[in-house]
């Protein structure tokens, strides 16, 4: 417990140009979906960059709270705790008003056993959402999905590019863009969309899943042969930050690492911090899932932890037994079913 609770503070540790942001930040801020892999954390650097700008505001995070540590976690960091279910029009008519909303419902793993649960949890759950906070600024996290494969040999899709679902996760989740862009066109809603992909941490992501398999020797798929990968901390930072930006029509937004890195080398990685030798299954495909975060690191800059730091953080976090959410990413999925 003591290791991961400094885990959490360093993944909630806000950067000083979030905590300048957080400054020029006026009003209220409500966090909806806050009880997932990346929320708590998120919620507590919101709460943290809020005090050291000095500039007191209401924080609330809104989730149903499965894991009520999440819940004490959050409370404990001075934000307020709501327990709500989102697919509820009622509860989501009676959350708090605020000029600042981050939205962080999904739902991505399940969706082949239960469409339809997806689909509502990713585009009712917006549309009642876009609705609800119709006159504020609304930063909704999104997903690189919603990228068709695209050719190694570049550097991945801008925003700019045209968008090609693979999936019905990946469909709904650009259906959830788009009940966020019908607000921005009908109510002039500010909207921010995050394409996030991969946001790590030890305890969970596509470098844990690699450490994991080589630890084990089990076989790594290289199908899928190329990532792009970023810090949690840095990629809540950088969403929250993007408030600032938040427009209609949406302002949309790359959030993860440059350049992409290859999986095969990923896994020699930490099979020299481990004294393994990795073993590999299939050939590397000549397109994978990419996203260009050129436009991110041009605003923001680049990200400050490097792929080295991420993977010693894991490899070490892995040696000294540390735990694991136990939720592996399906990151080589190419079909598009999860």
């Amino acid at each position: 417990m003591d290791a991961d609770a400094a885990l959490d503070d360093e993944l909630s540790r806000p950067t000083p140009q979030l905590t300048e942001a957080f400054r020029h930040l006026e009003g209220d801020l409500v966090i909806l979906g806050a009880g997932g892999k990346m929320g708590p954390t998120l919620v507590r650097l919101a709460a943290r960059a809020a005090i050291e700008a000095g500039t007191w505001r209401r924080i609330t995070a809104v989730a149903r709270f499965s894991d009520w540590r999440a819940f004490e976690a959050i409370e404990g960091a001075g934000a307020r705790g709501l327990v709500a279910d989102l697919l509820d029009p009622s509860q989501v008519a009676a959350l708090p008003d605020a000029p600042n909303v981050v939205f962080m419902a999904g739902q991505k793993f399940g969706t082949s056993a239960d469409p339809s649960h997806t689909w509502a949890i990713n585009t009712l759950v917006p549309g009642l959402v876009a609705h609800r906070y119709r006159t504020s600024r609304i930063v909704a996290f999104s997903t690189g999905n919603v990228y068709p494969l695209w050719p190694v040999s570049a550097a991945g899709p801008t925003e700019e590019d045209p968008v090609g679902p693979i999936g019905e996760y990946a469909q709904s989740a650009l259906g959830r863009e788009r009940l966020f862009g019908h607000a921005a066109a009908h109510y002039g809603t500010r909207v921010s969309i995050i394409r996030l992909n991969y946001a790590v941490e030890p305890r969970y992501g596509v470098l844990r899943d690699i450490a994991d398999r080589v630890r084990s020797r089990q076989p790594i798929d290289l199908a899928m042969g190329w990532v792009n990968l970023i810090w949690q901390r840095d990629a809540s930072a950088i969403a929250l930050r993007t408030l600032a930006h938040a427009a209609a029509p949406p302002f949309v937004l790359n959030v993860t690492g440059r350049p992409a890195t290859r999986v095969r080398d990923l896994a020699w990685a930490f099979g020299r911090w481990f004294g393994i030798e990795p073993v590999f299954a299939g050939t590397e495909s000549d397109i994978a899932l990419l996203s260009d975060a050129a436009r991110s690191q041009a605003l923001f800059g680049p990200n400050p932890v490097s792929l080295d730091e991420m993977i010693e953080r894991v490899a070490r976090w892995v040696l000294a037994g540390g735990g694991s959410l136990g939720k592996p990413t399906h990151f080589d999925a190419r079909d598009g079913r999860f």
